[in-house]
């Protein structure tokens, strides 16, 4: 269930985003969209597990990204759900991510989708790959931490 906070509207998260890569940096982009996409994604029909940005030619652009079909669209109106779709930012931001994703090689990734203003919006993030044994200590590290959480809620306070 989604709810409304203030003007912004929550569609879909990436949740494998945080388990595989680490975020250093995060940005909101707007994102180019035809046809009945808008009002597939306020259905919640887009999702984008395997979804990445790329820049190309001083343009941002994300690919493998699903937006399905919009369920009372005409069949004559119907958009590639896999198709790329531009990314809107300024032109400093865009610079600045070509040059750390060429120079460091690090990814943008997808890590949520939402309506603002009845615009919708992407949140992106620069990522660093985790290997498998970073991938373990943040489990463990997660653990521990319910854990002690867990530890101390069973303490009661003295009154």
């Amino acid at each position: 269930m989604t709810q409304r906070i203030g003007r912004t509207k929550p569609v879909t998260t990436n949740r494998r985003a945080r388990h595989d890569y680490e975020i250093l940096e995060s940005f909101e982009a707007g994102i180019v969209l035809i046809g009945a996409e808008i009002k597939a994604i306020r259905e919640g029909q887009a999702t984008f597990s395997d979804a990445y940005a790329r820049p190309e030619n001083g343009e941002l652009w994300l690919h493998n990204a699903h937006i399905s079909h919009y369920s009372a669209a005409s069949p004559g109106t119907q958009h590639d759900p896999k198709r790329r779709r531009k990314l809107l930012m300024h032109k400093v931001q865009i610079r600045r991510l070509t040059k750390q994703v060429t120079e460091r090689g690090l990814t943008i990734i997808p890590l949520k989708m939402y309506i603002k203003n009845h615009r919708a919006k992407l949140e992106l993030g620069l990522a660093k790959g985790k290997k498998l044994h970073d991938k373990r200590r943040s489990i463990i590290d997660r653990a521990r931490e319910r854990e002690a959480q867990e530890a101390l809620s069973r303490v009661r306070l003295p009154r």
